[in-house]
């Protein structure tokens, strides 16, 4: 399982099995399984009160000589030594001492590494691939979020239609901590019944301003000039910032830009999404957007958008209005594309 995209279960594994590694490395794009998982090891390794025998070193300062006299120091009371390292930057710049130290570290001690980013190639990254676990948590693909979404309702005495728990997840986007308080949100909501329903969704989930702008966009490429304008009223209705919604405009025709040049190179969708770090529900909305135009239409609506920032930022024009003229211009049928 060491290095691969799919790494769920394996700390629950390890804890279940009472095979835990002295070595271990979490990182990658998801923040809540990196959460979730490091939170699973504290709690396996470490005895409830037992603050003298954990350390936390945490940023791009740390002694790596504080570290190693630490972790040769034997444990007080207990079999364990627990040291966790967030956001270090030791699996991205040379790190000789720490490296040599992991090749064969107490039986006493247990590591875990926790790193926004991280270099493969590194001596550092295979000495505890090879001797721990590193374990990258990846975006979880549509179909295995909509079974997690079903898994966490059943666990809690609820059921979901697939259709249903699709309208969910395009509501609340991908990021499993939002996910899982909007879930929280609908077990509250329907207290005793045991089916959550489309009715449910409607009245609890939030929608994500991204998602919102998004379907935004999409009255924009379907020249329905007349609700795109109506959403953005809403949007400002919920005190968004026009200048966010711009910058989030532009983003996003950035992306739909993108994955047309993609889509024209041969491509594949998990391809395009795993570039943009993004689901495959989400680049086949892209694609569907992008088909409205060819490539140069949508360079020059990108370079547009730079502009029309740009002119917000040094006062020559207001920043609601910015936005308005953008949805106008892009949503009239002489703006259609070809």
């Amino acid at each position: 399982m060491k290095d691969k995209p799919d790494n769920l279960n394996v700390i629950s594994e390890d804890l279940k099995n009472n095979s835990l590694r002295h070595l271990y490395l979490l990182f990658g794009q998801e923040d809540y399984l990196i959460r979730q998982n490091k939170d699973k090891l504290l709690k396996g390794l470490i005895s409830d009160g037992d603050t003298l025998n954990y350390s936390h070193f945490e940023g791009k300062d740390i002694q790596v000589s504080e570290i190693i006299g630490i972790a040769e120091t034997l444990p007080f009371l207990s079999e364990r030594r627990v040291i966790l390292i967030e956001d270090s930057g030791f699996f991205k710049n040379k790190c000789d001492e720490l490296t040599d130290y992991v090749a064969s570290v107490p039986d006493y001690l247990y590591m875990i590494f926790v790193e926004d980013q991280v270099d493969k190639r590194s001596r550092l990254y295979k000495r505890v691939n090879e001797n721990g676990r590193a374990l990258e948590f990846t975006m979880p693909d549509e179909a295995t979020l909509l079974k997690w979404i079903g898994s966490f309702l059943s666990k809690n005495h609820k059921s979901i239609s697939p259709k249903n728990a699709s309208v969910f997840l395009s509501r609340t986007g991908s990021d499993m901590g939002n996910i899982r308080n909007e879930l929280d949100k609908l077990i509250g909501y329907t207290g005793g019944r045991s089916t959550v329903t489309l009715a449910d969704i409607d009245a609890v989930c939030t929608v994500r301003i991204e998602n919102k702008i998004f379907v935004m966009i999409q009255a924009v490429t379907e020249n329905d000039q007349q609700k795109a304008l109506d959403l953005y009223a809403d949007l400002l209705f919920l005190k968004e910032a026009p200048l966010k919604i711009l910058a989030l405009m532009a983003k996003q025709f950035n992306q739909i830009l993108f994955a047309k040049k993609m889509d024209r190179s041969g491509r594949s969708v998990k391809e395009t999404a795993a570039a943009l770090k993004l689901q495959d529900y989400v680049v086949r909305k892209l694609l569907a957007c992008s088909r409205k135009y060819n490539v140069r239409q949508l360079e020059m609506i990108v370079s547009d958008y730079v502009k029309t920032e740009e002119a917000v930022k040094t006062g020559r024009i207001s920043d609601r209005l910015a936005v308005e003229l953008m949805i106008i211009k892009y949503s009239s049928a002489k703006n259609s594309r070809a």
